[in-house]
């Protein structure tokens, strides 16, 4: 009883004083650091605003009530309203030309944060706080990249090392007609065109080179960019939820929340389903490997798995890469890698893709197909990769908004006609 009213008594303080503040400040008229000194007379008509405002202050709602909303329905602020939103769509397709590459970035960022979400979750279930939640999976994500160029790099080296012991073989073996290279030689005129290029212009061949470093230090700035963004939206994830649904009208909140939690559990299961995908085609790569000798099976099919996870192009350079590791055997194993890539990338597109986020993301197989496509027509590889789980937010919206109104509105038709 003594601690409660000791309590009462600290809470009536802190109200006096805040009531004696709002007071001051009426009293006052003026914010004590703002516009000093404050003069009455210059100020004018805004002095008696001021201490009006100063009275609406209080302890509870420091910046006043709320008052009576506008009526937006009066002709100034329709056009105000028809300006403003031409304005905006020009400032909006401004900025998508100026700034396309930050935007898509961030939207990259987002993107892989919501697909990430999941997995965050699920250490928070278990007990770990957001931040750290947010830390093991970006640790873990970064070990595994770790871990790969570990095994990449001394292979790299090797082999690097080998090619410079057998330039003078290879040169011996593309003056003979009768060897491998010879016959391309004679079929291509690879060693013309070698030599053309080195007799070339130095300063062309030199910006070349300068040009390739470009394009790798920018990659590897944008991955940076792109990794950190996606911590941030990580950590940040359910504030920026929280304030995107609020944006919404109060009465259809509720739907909306069930929506959007819907298309972002979507995104979760197509970067799950992506991973389901690359996971499959690095083991089958990886037996592949191991059946026909080819050199460094672990690291090919490591390889394979993390190219597969770019859609259009990923596998197709996969396929490359590896065809080119099995020249290194044969002939004949280079030609039927070639030929497993392609029935495998077939059996990708077509059946086990479709068959995976069909499933994940509940969409037909023809639309699967469709929006890869035209995804990736749009915007490439980035399309590629954000066009199923937009076909499925736009199927959902579809099924649940569209095509309910659009049937309330025929049987409404058809009551009104009998």
């Amino acid at each position: 009883m003594v601690r409660s009213g000791h309590q009462d008594s600290v809470s009536n303080s802190a109200d006096n004083s805040a009531d004696n503040a709002s007071a001051a400040r009426a009293a006052a008229g003026h914010h004590p650091r703002l516009g000093q000194p404050h003069d009455p007379a210059l100020e004018g008509p805004i002095a008696a605003a001021e201490q009006a405002a100063a009275r609406i202050s209080t302890h509870e709602q420091p910046l006043g009530a709320p008052g009576r909303p506008f009526d937006w329905r009066s002709p100034f602020f329709i056009g105000v309203a028809a300006t403003a939103g031409a304005a905006l769509t020009l400032g909006v397709i401004w900025l998508m030309t100026v700034a396309a590459q930050a935007m898509l970035l961030i939207a990259l960022g987002l993107f892989l944060a919501v697909g990430l979400e999941p997995a965050v979750s699920w250490f928070v279930t278990r007990g770990l706080r957001r931040w750290a939640a947010v830390t093991s999976v970006i640790l873990i994500l970064l070990a595994l990249l770790a871990g790969f160029l570990a095994a990449a790099i001394p292979p790299l080296v090797e082999q690097g090392e080998h090619l410079v012991d057998n330039v003078p073989q290879y040169l011996q073996q593309i003056n003979d007609s009768n060897s491998l290279l010879g016959q391309l030689n004679e079929r291509f005129h690879v060693q013309e065109n070698l030599d053309q290029l080195l007799k070339g212009s130095s300063s062309g061949l030199v910006n070349g080179i300068l040009s390739v470093g470009g394009v790798v230090v920018g990659t590897v700035a944008d991955f940076i960019v792109v990794l950190v963004l996606t911590g941030y939206f990580l950590a940040d994830l359910p504030r920026i939820r929280a304030v995107i649904y609020r944006l919404a009208p109060y009465d259809r909140r509720p739907r909306v929340i069930l929506l959007g939690d819907e298309i972002l559990s979507k995104v979760g299961g197509y970067v799950l389903g992506n991973v389901v995908i690359s996971v499959v085609i690095a083991t089958v790569t990886f037996v592949w490997l191991i059946i026909f000798g080819v050199p460094y099976p672990l690291l090919l099919a490591i390889l394979v798995g993390l190219l597969d996870l770019i859609p259009v192009i990923g596998s197709a350079i996969a396929g490359v890469l590896v065809a080119l590791a099995a020249l290194t055997v044969s002939l004949p194993v280079c030609l039927a890698t070639i030929g497993f890539f392609i029935a495998y990338k077939f059996f990708e597109d077509y059946l086990l893709g479709p068959k995976v986020f069909g499933k994940v993301l509940k969409l037909p197989a023809l639309v699967t197909i469709v929006a890869l496509l035209i995804g990736g027509a749009l915007l490439g590889i980035v399309g590629a990769l954000v066009a199923l789980p937009i076909a499925a937010a736009l199927l959902l919206l579809t099924q649940q908004l569209l095509l309910p109104r659009l049937d309330r509105r025929r049987s409404s038709d058809a009551a009104t006609s009998t």
